[in-house]
C-alpha cells in the first residue's frame, strides 16, 4: 500500500507494515512522480494521510474526514472507493464528505470560504488530488482520510507557511526570521500551533484505531508475515 502525505510528521504516523510512505511538501512534481513510480510497482492501494484545512464552517480542529471524493482546481472529480471509504468512515465515526485538492497553499478565511462556496469541499489539501488521479489512472483503491488543522474560520499566519519546507519538514530559521520582522504574528502562529496539536492527537487516534492496512480488507492477508518495521518510501528520517 501506498500513504501520501504532506508533512514528515504525518509520514510518520502513517507508517507500518507494507506500507509504502510518500511525503509531498508542497513539491507536487515530484511527489507525482514519486507516487507513480510506487502506483506502477508495488501499489494494491493508495491512501492520502494526513491533516487538511477545513472549507465547511464549523469543523473544529481535530475533526476526523473521509473523501467521498476529490475535487481538483479544474473541477475535475475523483470518487474514492467506497466499500474502503464507508468502512474508514464507520469505524472512526468520521462523516464522508467531499475534498478539494490546490497546488499552494488556502491560508486566509476568505480564501476557503470562496473555495467552499464553488466546490462544495469540507476540505482542502495540497496532495489528495494528486493521489487520486494517479490511483483512476491505474485502477487501484483510493482513499483520503485528513484532520482538520485549521478551521475555516482562521488565518495562517505568515510565520506558519514560510515554515513548511518542500521536502516536509519544519523550517525553523524562516520561521523565525518571519517572527523578527512581525512579532505581532505570534498570538495567532500560538492558536495555530494549538489546533495543530490538536489535529495530530486525533490523526494519531485515528491512525490506532486503524491499525494494518488503513481499513483495507485486501490487505490483511499480505502482512502475516511480514517483520514489524516500518517501511518509509524515500529519504524520509523517523
Amino acid at each position: 500500500m501506498v500513504a501520501v502525505t504532506g508533512l514528515k510528521a504525518e509520514a510518520r504516523l502513517a507508517a507500518g507494515p507494507q506500507v509504502h510512505v510518500i511525503s509531498g511538501g508542497g513539491e507536487g512534481a515530484r511527489l507525482k512522480r514519486e507516487v507513480e513510480e510506487a502506483a506502477a510497482s508495488k501499489a494494491c492501494a493508495i491512501i492520502s494521510f494526513g491533516v487538511a484545512g477545513g472549507l465547511a464552517p464549523g469543523l473544529a480542529p481535530g475533526a476526523i474526514l473521509v473523501a467521498r471524493s476529490i475535487i481538483s482546481a479544474d473541477g475535475g472529480r475523483v470518487y474514492a472507493d467506497p466499500a474502503w471509504s464507508r468502512a474508514l468512515s464507520e469505524t472512526l465515526s468520521a462523516p464522508l464528505v467531499d475534498f478539494v485538492g490546490v497546488d499552494a497553499p488556502v491560508a486566509g478565511s476568505a480564501g476557503k470560504r470562496d473555495l467552499h462556496l464553488q466546490t462544495g469541499a469540507h476540505a482542502v489539501d495540497m496532495e489528495s488530488h494528486i493521489a487520486a488521479k494517479i490511483a483512476a489512472d491505474r485502477g487501484i483503491p483510493f482513499a483520503a482520510l485528513r484532520v482538520v488543522a485549521d478551521p475555516a474560520e482562521r488565518q495562517l499566519p505568515h510565520a506558519a507557511l514560510v515554515a513548511m519546507r518542500p521536502d516536509g519538514a519544519i523550517a525553523f530559521k524562516a520561521l523565525i526570521v518571519s517572527l523578527l520582522r512581525d512579532p505581532g504574528q505570534i498570538p495567532q502562529l500560538v492558536r495555530t500551533a494549538r489546533d495543530a496539536r490538536a489535529a495530530f492527537a486525533a490523526l494519531l487516534r485515528g491512525r490506532q484505531m486503524l491499525a494494518v492496512g488503513f481499513g483495507f480488507s485486501n490487505l490483511g492477508e499480505l502482512v502475516l508475515d511480514v517483520p514489524a518495521e516500518d517501511e518509509l518510501g524515500g529519504p524520509l528520517p523517523v
